[in-house]
Formats: structure tokens, sequence, C-alpha cells
């Protein structure tokens, strides 16, 4: 049979393979055929792992005939560029780690390995994660695959045009303020954020340690709880990895917060609100109660993250001083060698994250700027915690929405020399992860025909209790229509 890469998900592609149908080497042909078609003009990848992909397939296709396959077997997935696989070359999207090869598997990609999944290639995304657009990489701008005008969102953006553009079943993305969520709503994808410390960190080249997680990206939720369900787990290599809930099932998912600060929002566009509106009319249509909930804090996620996360990104950066890997500058002595080497191995806007978290860290203003900005991070925690305590009948929800984004994906050039308008691109999404909670972002306005309504795709994001993404993949089935 022919394959339609664009009308299969990973269950029905499992299904075709079991039912040789197809092959996985003949999958992975295919998205590598489509990779060279369409990744000159998206640049989605900054490198194709054409021969390690098709032995992959080959191993799987063995497997599979030997009936020892998982859901995964044979499943060719997009991994972004800060996500170690081992022998392969990993930049982050960085000059200054651009002929580095990774010398262990991050154990994402153990599992992923385990379950016999294969790797398609390295996706491009904003430099050490750091933006909104995937314009900050050191390798050229992605483009968003629906509108080769309009960015792709960031910083898992090439992960997200890799999926959209049809050349992969799915993909991992990293999310430290909404870079999963982002880009799969200007894509017109599912997004998962999972909660803090559900999957391992281990080998993921760290931006803020106490907010990156790793999670998928795909067309489906299913798509995208597939992959998850592979790659959580607790992990000796990663401290802040977390045993799984054991919680008894939970009772039915009934109602749902509206944050009074979403309509307050400056800058969301009336296409999103219209659509925002539009979502929780669908929503109570299927059966949900919409309550209003206040989060009093949540005005002071986006100040506070980005004091806190450069203060962790200047730490986390200093290790990459061209003495030990990566880049290389000479200078006339050690301290010009470092000068010399971090001023060209990174951008712009890595270099300003990295001057403004050494400030707030330093002597006379750490209690000033990054004390008091973990004091409100703590504050944001307890609005959440209060609004999801189920003893809390007048308050009480079960999950929260919001839009994923203030509009739909903006134009190439237009944020990307205000850094402000790009900071707040992170307005609705980077509450979640001060908090550490899952969250998901949906297609809100795709129509039956793949269309969407308004032309541009937008999200809707659901919020839920930390490790209870199972309330997310309800809550989005059921919003969706599948199965």
């Amino acid at each position: 049979m022919s394959i339609d890469i664009k009308n299969l998900n990973i269950k029905s592609t499992h299904k075709h393979l079991i039912d040789g149908d197809f092959s996985a080497q003949e999958l992975t042909q295919e998205c590598l055929n489509a990779i060279k078609e369409k990744n000159k003009d998206i640049n989605a990848y900054i490198e194709v792992f054409e021969k390690t992909a098709l032995e992959q397939a080959r191993e799987a296709d063995k497997r599979i005939k030997e009936k020892k396959y998982s859901e995964l077997t044979g499943i060719p997935l997009a991994i972004k560029d800060n996500i170690l696989i081992k022998g392969q070359k990993v930049s982050a999207g960085s000059k200054i780690l651009e002929n580095y090869t990774a010398t262990y598997d991050s154990t994402v990609i153990k599992k992923l390995k385990d379950a016999g999944a294969v790797f398609l290639g390295r996706t491009n995304m904003d430099e050490f994660a750091m933006g909104s657009s995937t314009e900050t990489s050191a390798f050229g701008i992605t483009k968003n695959s629906l509108d080769v005008k309009r960015v792709p969102g960031g910083s898992s953006g090439g992960s997200a045009s890799a999926v959209a553009m049809n050349s992969c079943m799915g993909a991992l993305g990293s999310d430290t303020a909404g870079s999963i969520r982002q880009p799969s709503s200007f894509c017109g994808l599912v997004g998962l954020k999972p909660t803090y410390g559900s999957v391992s960190r281990s080998g993921l080249i760290a931006l803020g340690s106490s907010l990156d997680v790793i999670g998928p990206m795909g067309k489906t939720i299913s798509d995208v709880e597939i992959i998850f369900e592979a790659i959580k787990g607790k992990d000796e290599l990663d401290s802040t990895t977390i045993e799984e809930n054991k919680k008894t099932k939970k009772q039915e998912i009934k109602i749902i917060g509206v944050p009074s600060f979403v309509n307050e929002t400056d800058g969301l566009d009336n296409f999103a609100k219209n659509n925002f509106n539009e979502s929780i009319k669908k929503l109570e249509s299927l059966g949900y109660k919409i309550k209003k909930i206040s989060l009093p804090n949540i005005k002071y996620a986006v100040p506070s993250y980005y004091i806190i996360l450069p203060a962790e990104a200047s730490a986390n950066l200093a290790r990459f001083d061209g003495v030990r890997y990566g880049l290389h500058k000479d200078g006339e002595n050690g301290i010009d060698d470092y000068f010399k080497t971090r001023g060209a191995g990174f951008g712009k806007e890595v270099r300003r994250r990295i001057i403004l978290g050494t400030y707030v860290l330093s002597a006379g203003y750490y209690d000033a700027y990054y004390g008091k900005a973990q004091t409100v991070r703590e504050l944001i925690k307890k609005d959440f915690e209060d609004v999801f305590n189920p003893s809390n009948g007048e308050t009480g929800v079960d999950a929260i929405i919001t839009p994923t984004t203030t509009g739909p994906a903006f134009k190439i050039g237009e944020k990307i020399n205000d850094p402000i308008k790009m900071y707040l691109e992170d307005i609705f999404t980077v509450p979640a992860n001060h908090a550490g909670l899952p969250a998901i972002s949906i297609p809100s306005n795709k129509k039956l025909d793949g269309s969407f309504d308004g032309g541009l795709p937008l999200g809707l994001q659901v919020i839920a209790p930390q490790m209870d993404e199972s309330v997310l993949f309800e809550i989005g089935k059921n919003f969706l229509g599948e199965e």
C-alpha cells in the first residue's frame, strides 16, 4: 500500500506495521524522502541521520517479525538538538557546540531505543532554547510549514515544523516556559509539557534546571500519550525525577476553571479571544462545568521567570568555556581565551540572558531580585494548589484552561528585535513551569477537513494537577473527538 504520512498517526501506523502493509524501512524512507523534498524550504532539521535511521528501521522490522515489539517499534521520530544521542552531534542550536558529539545517550533516548523507535535527525531550535520563534538559532531560521512567512514558534520550532510538514510521526522537544506548547499551537499540533520530574533530564543540555522538561509533540492526543508513556519514569541519573503517581482512579472530571486574568491580558488579540470563548462553549456542550477562578499572583509569572531563568542559565552555561569541549578561540591568556570563545560562540540573546542572570545573582542584588522572584514563584505554586484542592468546594477545579498563545504565529522578523514583546509570548504557558504542573496544547480551531478556522491554527492550553497527565489526555480526546 502507499504510505500517506499526513493521514497516519502512531496507532494506525503500528497496526499497518504489524499487519505487514508496509515495513519500517519503507516508512522511514518515505519520511526521509519528505525531508529531502521539504526541509530545504523549512529548515526543520539541522542534520538528518539517514544511514542510522535505515539501520534502526531494519532492526525494527526484525523485532516485528519476531513479535518482540512495542507500539513505538519502527516509528520514525525527530529529536530536538539539545537531547543527547550517543555518537551524534548535538549543538543546542549554538556555534559554541557546533561540532560536539554526544558521548552517551540521554535517558529518554535510551528508553526510545529500547522501544524500537527510529531517529530521523536533530531538529533546529532557538540557541540553548532561549527564544520563542526559532529565530535565534546559529543554523538559520526555521519556517512554519503552514505559512513560510511566519515563525513556527520556539524554542522547539524545528520539532514542530518536522511534524507539521509530515516528515515524521512525532517529535521530542523541551519546555522551559512554553517551548513545546507554543510551537505546537502555532503549527496546529498537540504538545505536552509533562509534570516536572516525571521525565528524566539526564542528557538534556540544561537551560533552567528547575524549569526544564522533555516532552512529546504529535498530530493527535494518542501520539503524545504513547511517547510520554515510553519516556516517563524515575531515573537514578536525575535526582529530581519522581515516582509515578499510584493514585486510585480519579473521580470523573467535571469542573474546568477559567482564570479571570485571561480576559484582562494585554495583547490577547480578538481572534484568539473569540476562539477561546468558543472553546469554552464547546467544553460546556461536552458536559463540563466551567467555573471562573482567581490566580492572584499569576500576573507576576513572566517577570519572575525572567529573573529565575537567566540566573539558572548563567550558571548552567558557565561550563561552555572553550577548555573542556566545544568551540575554542585562542587569546593572549586563559581569561582572553574565555572571553573570545564565549563572544564568538554565543549569540546575542544568549549573551543578553547570561549578563542579566549574572547581575541578578550578584552580591548586591541577589536578595532584591533572585530571592524575591523565588518567593513569588512559591506564591504562584500556592495559587494553583488552592484551586486544585479537591476539598475546596467553592473554588476547587479538576483542570484549568487558557489560550496557549496571545494569537496565531507571527511573521518572521516581527518581534525578534523587541525582547519584551518576545518574552510576553510566554504569558499563558510559563505559570505551569513555575508550578511544575503538566500542561498540554491542543488545536482549538481545527476543522474536520484539517484546515483551520481563520486560516492559522490556535491552541487551547489545559493544565492539570501534578502527575495527572491522564486528565489532560481525557479532556483533549473529548475536545478533539478522538477515541
